[in-house]
């Protein structure tokens, strides 16, 4: 069942986002079916197959997305609608660095004008396919990742240390005295 969010649950969702982020984590409305929403890896937002273009309706919408399990819901004080999501939810566009060595913080921006340090609770994280080619995401909040553009991808690994993990020597990354491996260091040469 396709179903459109009611006006006043949104009209609430906007009356808590001036003070900060919803607290979707306290709201377990019911649920209310599929909403024809859906994230490309791009992080591009469509609705009923046309791209949303107003980034301060992207934002918002953003802002009450909750993930259970596998799945990705907006939710309101009053109702939850699945969304399907391509990849991750959020892409991350840029990142800043501020001092070197194990002391390094890595904080990463989103499209969405989210901003996380990368850090023990944010993780970053690589994945592989089947060919080899990394996926990159770091954690953003509440089970929420963003993939990191293929720029500052490229950004981070110029970064990049060897380091022990696991008993193994890793090329990764430092961000708040935390390392995170991205290839063991005998992949690279």
């Amino acid at each position: 069942m396709i179903v459109k969010p009611l006006a006043q649950g949104l009209a609430a969702v906007q009356a808590v986002a001036k003070k900060g982020l919803p607290p979707v984590h306290l709201w377990n409305p019911p649920f209310c079916g599929d909403m024809d929403m859906r994230i490309a890896r791009d992080g591009t937002w469509f609705h009923e197959g046309s791209p949303i273009g107003r980034m301060p309706l992207v934002k918002l919408f953003s802002s009450i997305l909750k993930r259970e399990g596998d799945d990705y819901f907006l939710v309101t004080p009053v109702e939850k609608v699945r969304i399907k999501v391509d990849d991750a939810p959020m892409i991350a566009v840029d990142f800043e660095v501020e001092g070197e060595g194990q002391q390094q913080k890595l904080r990463f921006f989103t499209k969405t004008e989210d901003e996380v340090l990368a850090n023990a609770a944010n993780p970053i994280r690589v994945a592989r396919n089947a060919a080899g080619e990394p996926s990159p995401y770091v954690h953003i909040r509440a089970g929420l990742e963003a993939l990191i553009d293929r720029k500052s991808f490229y950004r981070l690994m110029d970064l990049g240390v060897h380091a022990p993990y696991q008993g193994e020597s890793w090329f990764g990354l430092w961000s708040d005295g935390c390392f995170f491996p991205v290839i063991p260091s005998l992949d690279l040469r």
